[in-house]
């Protein structure tokens, strides 16, 4: 199966041939290129043909929130079974500091950050380091430093199952996740927060809602499990 594996009931028509056969000839010659059409002429629909040519993680760039949303819902009914992103500003209020000389005014810098958004930022960083078939929708926030990769990947941390793990008990997995800044509540869990009960670790990433539940027995992991919260 193809790494990425466009889902549709139709085909190419028109115009669109065409245009998906002379955007692939423009990439592989490093050409700028633009794709001109109506709105409602299948722009998104082209473009995803395109990805499914290439089968190259893709990064699609707008100018506005409510595009990205748009577009981020398309691709990911285009693409069911591969990793689609959504990655925009997760401020939904920011007022940058200032000062009003006229009346001798200093106003201090205020944001609101929107935890869900901040999540799905999160979890397309991490679908880039783990994934190859990632498609990221972003608006033009993704032009700000999220960090180099190199740096992110070091701050991961892989837990395997089995004799072979270094970690051989709970205690010794909740002292990894505090060093990863990960926060520990035995009433409520969200992401960036683990659990520990008996011989049991359950642990929300700071990218998802699922929990990943640790077993161990003895001195080694026996199972790991990802549950859903609303199904437990």
């Amino acid at each position: 199966m193809p790494q990425f594996n466009l889902q549709s009931d139709f085909k190419p028509a028109g115009d669109q041939p065409e245009a998906i056969k002379a955007l692939l000839s423009g990439i592989q010659k490093n050409q700028q290129q633009t794709l001109l059409g109506v709105t409602g002429s299948g722009k998104t629909f082209t473009m995803a043909n395109v990805i499914q040519e290439l089968q190259q993680p893709t990064l699609i760039l707008t100018h506005n929130k409510t595009l990205t949303a748009q577009l981020y819902q398309e691709f990911k009914d285009f693409f069911p079974h591969n990793k689609v992103c959504f990655f925009v500003s997760y401020y939904d209020y920011y007022q940058p500091e200032s000062y009003l000389p006229h009346s001798d005014t200093y106003i201090e810098k205020d944001a609101k950050i929107n935890e869900t958004i901040e999540r799905l930022r999160m979890e397309a960083a991490a679908s880039l380091l783990t994934r190859q078939d990632v498609i990221v929708v972003s608006s033009v926030s993704c032009i700000y430093g999220f960090g180099q990769p190199d740096e992110f990947a070091k701050e991961a941390m892989q837990v395997k199952s089995g004799k072979n793990s270094t970690i051989k008990s709970p205690r010794d997995l909740a002292r990894m996740l505090v060093g990863l800044q990960f926060e520990r509540n035995d009433l409520e869990l969200r992401p960036g927060r683990f659990r520990v009960k008996g011989d049991t670790v359950e642990i929300v990433q700071g990218s998802g809602t699922t929990i990943i539940r640790v077993e161990f027995f003895g001195e080694e992991i026996e199972k790991m499990t990802e549950i859903d919260p609303a199904n437990r």
